[in-house]
């Protein structure tokens, strides 16, 4: 059940709290005054769209507060499955804060995407706004309506045949991509062996590609390795005149002559010494260089050869060895599928079918069950279209196999009706009016109400279109649902709002040179005047006014 509604600085609401109870509540108020508004913002927190200009002018942010309590074991455990806390008192508070274009929800201080508001506030409020009954002209929400009245004999099986239907379709896709005729199999197959007898020919080897290249850059410079290097030599050896050797030997000789002078000497004659054996070892190891470095032109083609093989492999089967090799083994795989074609395809076409047979045997269960299901709901529907003042209705629902499988079965199924003696049945969008397909959902709501567990219904303008007779069934239809769900109804007549076990005023004002919208719990007085306003408008009589008392107390009759 929905115990409060907070909201703050949402569009022309400054900030209003509503303390709700069980049964019906009802919300009135003058055209403009800002009731939808209320609904928005609890759309809003159930994580719905928020609408344009819901920071209310001036604010900084906006934010809607929802408090409910779940008394029922079975829906706390599949809200802790979904790792949404819930109190050991069975409170979930659920927020929405709106900010520019930031939006952040929270169940129980928890930080929650919208689609976990959503999915989880789905099994505790159900909202029936100003244009869904438009949505009876969908075939796919009849279906939807069937199903929800027979969830407790599909819900299980319609699980397994979703399931069932994404197998099928995998299957089906998989046994569609047999397309090859055996010339196209044989020559791809042909082509695949030819490449991969290619890269084995090759030899590759690890690392290869990049000891070669180093190989090949130093044979292709080797004049200019030499020539350099006995540049550097001349300059290092020490038996060259002039070189580098030569004057840090000579320098160290001369050092050795006066380090017996001064002690500080020493490690400068030592660090002179180290320098000499240094450049004597350099020079021993460059003069080993080049007597060894040598120059093969052949030895030089065949590197050469070798490289432009593997680059030529890496350029049409991947730019490293590792990517040829991956390469091959992908060739392999697809010959090896190749080789077994007619084998494969024939055991993805068994599968198939072994798959399609039990989806079928799925979707033949389905529709019995929705067959003699949609009896038992039209018939419910009728009988509430009776208590809607539909004096003379007949509803029946058309069913048709589709050409293909669904997730949903192969099911397509309308609602028809004729409301009045001697018309026949006909689609809905043929028939009904804009006011009467209003009823037409209540009454379906109404039926499912008896069949679901959600504790919170919501109906935003479900009096459009009536009046007179039709509005008072209207009121008792939803005095009867409120007997086991708390309803919240914004309307304008006043035969549905005497049937209030709560009543809330909404009234738009000016406070401090701003436009703000308030709400006001009626007691039971103000109620009646409420009623008064309802029925008789800006004139506020004793004949209104005893006429909206008679009226209440009518209701508080009929309730009990």
């Amino acid at each position: 059940m929905l115990e409060s509604i907070h909201v703050k600085n949402f569009a022309l609401i400054d900030e209003a709290e509503l303390s709700l109870g069980e049964g019906v509540q009802i919300l009135t108020g003058e055209t403009g005054a800002g009731k939808s508004i209320l609904i928005d913002a609890v759309t809003a927190a159930l994580g719905g769209k928020a609408p344009r200009g819901a920071v209310r002018n001036g604010a900084d942010y906006a934010m809607v507060e929802l408090v409910f309590y779940i008394p029922e074991k079975e829906k706390r455990a599949v809200l802790a499955g979904m790792d949404i806390p819930i109190e050991e008192d069975g409170q979930l508070i659920v927020s929405r804060r709106l900010s520019g274009s930031r939006s952040i929800c929270k169940m129980n201080g928890i930080t929650v995407t919208q689609a976990m508001v959503r999915q989880a506030t789905g099994l505790l409020i159900d909202i029936h706004g100003q244009h869904e009954h438009q949505s009876l002209l969908q075939k796919t929400k009849h279906l939807m309506i069937l199903d929800e009245f027979t969830r407790s004999q599909t819900g299980k099986l319609r699980k397994e045949l979703a399931r069932s239907y994404e197998q099928y379709s995998r299957l089906k896709k998989e046994a569609d991509s047999f397309t090859l005729d055996e010339e196209a199999r044989r020559r791809e197959l042909d082509f695949c062996r030819y490449e991969m007898q290619e890269i084995e020919n090759a030899g590759l080897k690890p690392g290869e590609e990049e000891e070669l290249a180093a190989r090949y850059r130093r044979m292709a410079n080797a004049r200019k390795i030499v020539e350099g290097m006995n540049r550097v030599y001349q300059i290092v050896d020490s038996e060259a005149e002039e070189s580098a050797g030569e004057k840090i030997g000579t320098a160290a000789r001369e050092m050795a002559q006066i380090a017996e002078y001064d002690e500080e000497l020493a490690d400068m004659q030592e660090q002179l010494f180290q320098v000499d054996s240094l450049l004597s070892d350099l020079g021993r190891q460059i003069s080993d260089y080049i007597e060894e470095l040598s120059f093969d032109p052949q030895e030089l083609h065949e590197i050469e050869e070798r490289l432009d093989l593997i680059r030529g492999l890496q350029a049409k089967y991947g730019a490293s060895y590792e990517a040829v090799m991956e390469c091959y083994q992908e060739k392999k795989e697809r010959a090896e599928e190749l080789e077994q074609y007619d084998k494969r395809r024939e055991s993805a076409r068994r599968e198939c079918e072994e798959a399609e047979e039990e989806l079928a045997g799925q979707c033949e269960e389905l529709s019995k069950i929705r067959r003699t299901e949609a009896l038992k709901l039209v018939e419910a529907i009728r009988a509430a279209l009776i208590d809607l003042n539909f004096l003379d209705v007949q509803v029946a629902m058309d069913f048709k196999r589709l050409p293909e499988y669904h997730k949903n079965g192969y099911d397509e199924v309308e609602f028809l009706i004729s409301t009045n003696p001697g018309e026949e049945l006909r689609p809905l969008g043929e028939v009904a009016s804009g006011g009467e397909l209003s009823r037409i959902m209540l009454a379906i709501k109404s039926v499912l109400a008896d069949t679901d567990d959600i504790p919170t219904l919501i109906f935003d303008e479900i009096d459009t279109g009536i009046s007179g007779r039709t509005a008072q069934k209207v009121a008792e239809k939803l005095s009867g649902i409120g007997r086991s769900h708390q309803v919240l109804c914004i309307t304008h007549l006043a035969q549905i709002a005497a049937m209030a076990d709560q009543h809330f005023l909404i009234e738009k004002g000016v406070a401090k040179g701003k436009t703000a919208t308030n709400v006001y719990r009626l007691d039971e007085e103000a109620s009646i005047k409420e009623l008064a306003r309802l029925t008789g408008g800006a004139q506020m009589t004793d004949t209104v006014y005893r006429h909206a008392k008679e009226m209440k107390e009518l209701a508080n009759r009929t309730k009990k």
